[in-house]
C-alpha cells in the first residue's frame, strides 16, 4: 500500500498525505460482523475525566476480530481485505468451509483467493495460525498469545513483528518489537508472517481537523494555562515551568516507572526493551 500526495491547494493538502488503499478489495463490511461501538469521551463510569484529549470524532461500528485463531483443521478462503477504522492494520474477512465467516488481521502478502488453516495440519506460510511448539526458529510472526487459549495480544498493529528466536523446554524465546526478549509457553499460538500496511507509519494529517476526525482534541501546554489549572501556569511573562514536566495533578511526566514492579509476569522477561533516545 503506497502513499497518496495532492497538489497543494491549501495548507493542509500541502503538508498532509493519505494512504491509497491499493490494496482493499472491498469498501462495505461483513453485517453479520459489526457491532456497536459507544464513546466514553475520555470519561469513566462515575463521569470523571480519566484519559484528556479524547472526544469527538466520526462514528464507528466495531469489527469482531477472531484473535484466538481457534478454528483448527477448517480451512478458509481469503474474500477479502478491508479497511478497519478501529485499527492501524486491515483486516482480511474470511469464509471457512463450513460456512462460518470471521474477521482477522490481515498479514502482509495476504491475497484474495489464498486459503488459510490453523492447528497441526498448516504449513508455515503468512496468514496460517500454529503454536510456537510448531513453528520454525527465526521466522516472523504476529498476533501473539500471552497465555494459551486467551487470544493474541502482541504485534497486532500495522507492520509490526516479532521473531521466534529458540526454545527452551516448555517456553520459546521471542523477540518483540520493542527490543524485548520474553519468554512464551509453547502451547500459546501465533501467526505466520508480518501485519500488513507497513505505509500507516508515514503518513502525515497535515492539518488539525484530521486529528479531530479521529477523536483527538486539542492539547494546551501547561505552562499556558493559569496557576489554578495546572502546576506549571502562571508567572510574569514566559516561563519555562520552574519544575520537572508534570501533568495537571502533578504526577511527573518523565523518569517514572509505568509497570508494576511486582507483576507476575516479571519473570518471563530475559531482556528488558530498548530505550528510545
Amino acid at each position: 500500500m503506497g502513499i497518496k500526495t495532492y497538489k497543494p491547494t491549501s495548507p493542509g493538502r500541502r503538508h498532509g498525505s493519505v494512504l491509497d488503499f491499493a490494496e482493499l478489495t472491498a469498501k462495505k463490511p461483513e453485517r453479520s460482523l459489526l457491532r456497536p461501538l459507544k464513546k466514553t469521551g475520555g470519561r469513566n463510569n462515575r463521569g470523571r475525566i480519566t484519559c484528556r484529549h479524547r472526544g469527538g470524532g466520526n462514528k464507528r461500528r466495531y469489527r469482531v476480530i477472531d484473535f484466538k485463531r481457534d478454528k483448527a483443521s477448517v480451512p478458509g478462503k481469503v474474500n477479502s481485505i478491508q479497511y478497519d477504522p478501529n485499527r492501524s492494520a486491515n483486516i482480511a474477512l474470511i469464509f471457512y468451509a463450513d460456512g462460518e465467516k470471521r474477521y482477522i488481521i490481515a498479514p502482509l502478502g495476504l491475497e484474495v483467493g489464498q486459503t488459510i488453516l490453523s492447528g497441526k495440519e498448516a504449513d508455515p506460510l503468512p496468514g496460517n495460525s500454529m503454536l510456537l511448539s510448531e513453528i520454525p526458529v527465526g521466522l516472523m510472526v504476529h498476533n501473539i498469545e500471552l497465555l494459551p487459549g486467551r487470544g493474541g495480544q502482541l504485534c497486532r498493529s500495522a507492520g509490526s513483528y516479532a521473531q521466534l528466536q529458540a526454545r527452551e523446554g516448555k517456553h520459546a524465546v521471542v523477540a518483540l518489537p520493542s527490543g524485548e526478549l520474553r519468554r512464551i509457553h509453547i502451547s500459546c499460538r501465533a501467526t505466520i508472517g508480518r501485519v500488513g500496511n507497513t505505509d500507516h507509519q508515514n503518513v502525515k494529517l497535515g492539518k488539525a481537523g484530521r486529528r479531530r476526525h479521529m477523536g483527538r482534541r486539542p492539547k494546551v501546554r501547561g505552562t499556558a494555562m493559569n496557576p489554578v489549572d495546572h502546576p506549571l501556569g502562571g508567572g510574569e511573562g514566559r516561563t519555562k515551568g520552574g519544575r520537572h514536566p508534570c501533568s495537571p495533578t502533578a504526577v511527573l511526566a518523565k523518569g517514572g516507572r509505568t509497570r508494576k514492579s511486582n507483576n507476575p509476569t516479571d519473570k518471563f522477561i530475559l531482556r528488558r526493551r530498548k530505550r528510545r533516545k
